[in-house]
């Protein structure tokens, strides 16, 4: 039986095996793709740095917690509870930050209350929108996102409606 940690070495010893089979230049074709990935990385890089700085600039400068008060309403016709509400607000634009905020309520109501369920139900269930658009249109050079974003927002809004009404 295959052990778990044997799966990578594995797939990258048979990749290196079908490219000799092929008489693929393995090195060239490898230090082409790092070249293009780290490209990529030096182009995503600004978007990335302007984001992170717009989130710190929501917490620092009180915006979040005004939205959500606004939206406390919303929330509870959501069948949410209020403590999530940050969460709900930080989780399609960051991780990391909504994680930190996860690990808070979790700390604060215990992974087993109601908000512990419903945040981690938020956290599991929806994507960083805003991240994962920027970095991917930042790296195909794509202004234009179409229907990505709405359609990723209503998943993320279904995701939060079904935890509230569920948990």
């Amino acid at each position: 039986m295959l052990d778990s940690s044997a799966i990578l070495p594995v797939l990258l010893l048979l990749l290196l095996a079908f490219g000799a089979l092929r008489r693929l230049p393995m090195l060239d074709l490898f230090l082409a793709g790092a070249k293009h990935g780290l490209r990529v990385a030096v182009e995503v890089l600004p978007n990335l740095a302007a984001m992170m700085c717009a989130i710190s600039l929501m917490r620092a400068s009180g915006l979040m917690d005004a939205l959500c008060t606004a939206c406390a309403p919303v929330m509870q016709f959501l069948g949410l509870p209020a403590q999530v509400a940050p969460l709900a607000f930080l989780r399609p634009i960051s991780g990391s930050a909504s994680l930190a905020l996860l690990e808070e309520l979790l700390n604060a109501y215990g992974p087993d209350s109601r908000v512990g369920l419903v945040a981690s139900v938020i956290m599991g269930s929806s994507e960083t929108v805003f991240y994962t658009v920027c970095v991917y249109m930042s790296g195909l050079q794509h202004r234009k996102t179409g229907y990505a974003v709405p359609c990723a927002l209503a998943g993320a809004l279904a995701s939060m409606w079904l935890a509230g009404v569920l948990f």
